[in-house]
């Protein structure tokens, strides 16, 4: 039960930073507000397991459309969800591998998951959803914004991630060890 609930806290304290995050960088942009978005995507798979990454994936671009921070018609943000997930699945995958130095093991996590979130974004924004839902005006607008920007976000959150996941992870279980 204990660990439930801690599950349960770790998850709502990463959607709540996120959605924090959304609102305070939407301002800023998508590449300072998806760069954080993959962090925290990326913190919460490392530190709370697949199911609380995923969770924060499917609300991210949920929030992301209550807060019209990339404006786009329903369903679309499920389908960005798809890719949200795709990355959180590398680096639970990837990430979990255990290797000597878990920094190169990191930085492979972030190579690879960029690439395929952006190529999973691509093929089901690009080719698939963005020409089956969107207006013409809002096409061209969600293509840019799906295609190069969506490799870089995700690339500059993974390097977040590498620097400051060692220290979350040492604290996550310090403090796993003090409820145990």
């Amino acid at each position: 039960m204990k660990s439930k609930i801690y599950w349960i806290a770790k998850t709502a304290v990463f959607i709540a930073l996120l959605i924090t995050l959304q609102a305070v960088t939407k301002p800023a942009g998508q590449f300072v507000t998806g760069s954080c978005v993959n962090l925290m995507l990326i913190l919460s798979v490392m530190t709370g397991g697949i199911a609380s990454g995923t969770t924060v994936a499917l609300v991210s671009p949920l929030m992301a459309f209550l807060l019209q921070i990339a404006p786009m018609p329903m369903p679309l943000p499920l389908f960005v969800a798809v890719g949200n997930i795709s990355l959180v699945l590398v680096w639970f995958l990837i990430g979990k591998i255990k290797l000597p130095n878990k920094i190169v093991n990191n930085i492979i996590s972030t190579i690879i998951g960029a690439a395929v979130k952006f190529g999973v974004l691509y093929a089901v924004m690009v080719r698939f959803a963005i020409p089956m839902w969107a207006n013409e005006k809002q096409a061209v607008v969600m293509t840019a914004q799906m295609g190069i920007p969506q490799l870089i976000t995700a690339l500059i959150g993974g390097a977040v991630a590498v620097i400051v996941l060692p220290a979350l992870l040492k604290a996550t279980q310090a403090i796993e060890k003090k409820t145990a």
